[in-house]
């Protein structure tokens, strides 16, 4: 339906009321007739809570000022729009545009229910996965065998990145991450897991920017593997530095690239070893 019209003279009476105006007061409650009452009265007759109003509302069903309101009764939301009218001298009356919004409402209340649910669900994975990673480091504690432990560390790591990556997405409204904020926390966690008997820095340059989540999951866990190698092998049980750089630039077809390097100060590799990626 289209917008409806109401003309109100200086003391805010019905001059004149479209179909659709007329049918959009109806659907907020019982209304015979606009025209030769206030709009003001009207309105005020239609709201159940008045303690839920809009403070502008007065002066839009007036016509004094040329704002927007809206009001909402049986589930109708109506939004109202006022255009004063004025000669040189004063106000002599005012037009009201009136929209049912009703629709538009539900779906902004569906959207936000839908990012509720989508960010409890992030929430009750990130419980979830740190109670696994508890668990794994309850057993690694158990174990006898130095490789057995080492593979639930490794293992409770892993469960324990992923689990950062759903409490940022829990933190948010979007489905992208900022991934800055979540590897400057993993970034550091790897690096002292991997290292609790050699103190070892960590330093970063550079920045990661938002990513998608199903990008972040995975990078997230690249970089995971790829320090705790640089602090166990390359650093082999001494103090030193891992340090984490981001770049962001753009390719030769326009498309977005982000080159990611990860380093230390440690003993290299060894002689006559060939890089393969």
């Amino acid at each position: 339906m289209g917008d409806g019209l109401i003309r109100l003279d200086a003391d805010g009476i019905v001059q004149y009321a479209s179909p659709n105006g007329v049918s959009a007061f109806r659907r907020l409650g019982e209304v015979e007739t606009l025209e030769g009452r206030s709009l003001a009265e009207v309105t005020a007759g239609l709201l159940k809570d008045r303690r839920m109003v809009d403070e502008t509302l007065p002066l839009v069903v007036t016509g004094r000022m040329p704002w927007r309101s809206e009001i909402e009764s049986r589930g109708v939301s109506l939004s109202l729009r006022a255009i004063p009218l004025r000669d040189e001298k004063h106000r002599f009356g005012a037009l009201v545009l009136c929209r049912d919004v009703s629709e538009l409402r539900r779906r902004e209340l569906e959207l936000v229910t839908k990012d509720a649910t989508i960010r409890e669900i992030h929430h009750r994975v990130k419980n979830n996965l740190q109670t696994v990673a508890a668990l794994l480091r309850m057993q690694s504690r158990r174990m006898v065998s130095d490789e057995a432990k080492q593979g639930l560390e490794q293992a409770m790591r892993r469960v324990a990145t992923i689990a950062l990556v759903h409490e940022t997405l829990s933190q948010g409204l979007t489905q992208s991450v900022d991934f800055d904020e979540l590897i400057g926390r993993q970034f550091r966690l790897s690096a002292e897991v991997a290292s609790p008997s050699q103190h070892v820095r960590t330093e970063r340059a550079g920045l990661f920017g938002e990513l998608p989540s199903d990008f972040a999951t995975p990078l997230a866990l690249v970089i995971n593997e790829l320090v705790t190698n640089a602090v166990e092998h390359g650093l082999e049980g001494r103090a030193g530095t891992v340090w984490l750089m981001a770049d962001r630039s753009t390719g030769e077809r326009g498309d977005e690239l982000l080159t990611v390097t990860i380093a230390d100060d440690g003993v290299g590799l060894p002689e006559g070893h060939t890089r393969k990626v």
